[in-house]
């Protein structure tokens, strides 16, 4: 059975809550805060599916609790070859809609550099934004959480998403 970790930084809650929600789904999976119980990159390693979330913050930057890790990450280049990894997060469509979601493509693009494969791709229809750095042929390397404008379709989207990367990571 794989070992998943569910890795967050989270500022207001948004992602957090998610992120609480997704360890509901995959039952014994290990939820990580990054400000209260990340060691090191080396963590990462314990784990064969890595769940990483992160808001969008300034010019489409990850979250502060995920600053040093990716630091670490792109110039320590760890090989992650055989990790599946998938992204979520949450953002503002409206009020910053030109970065909507732009951290989980910059997480997206150092992972699979790395050598792990991205799973979790949802369509980008239903939300209204300028731009994203996570889009990827009409579809965000991730799953996008908007609770400032559309609250109501949080938890549905959460549990799609977890269904999904069951199915496209065979858990």
């Amino acid at each position: 059975m794989a070992k998943v970790g569910i890795f967050f930084g989270s500022s207001s809650g948004v992602t957090r809550g998610a992120a609480e929600l997704l360890a509901e789904q995959f039952k014994g999976a290990e939820l990580i805060d990054m400000e209260e119980d990340f060691d090191g990159i080396d963590q990462f390693e314990d784990f064969d599916v890595l769940i990483l979330g992160s808001s969008t913050w300034g010019q489409g930057d990850p979250q502060r609790d995920w600053v040093d890790p990716l630091y670490e990450l792109d110039n320590e280049r760890p090989d992650l070859s055989g990790k599946k990894v998938a992204f979520f997060g949450a953002g503002d469509q409206k009020t910053h809609g030109e970065h909507f979601l732009s951290a989980l493509g910059k997480m997206h693009d150092l992972f699979v550099s790395l050598g792990s494969e991205a799973h979790g791709f949802i369509p980008t229809s239903g939300y209204d934004y300028e731009f994203s750095l996570a889009e990827r042929d009409g579809k965000f390397c991730g799953l996008g959480i908007d609770d400032v404008n559309q609250e109501d379709l949080t938890e549905e989207r959460v549990l799609g998403w977890a269904t999904q990367l069951k199915s496209e990571m065979g858990l």
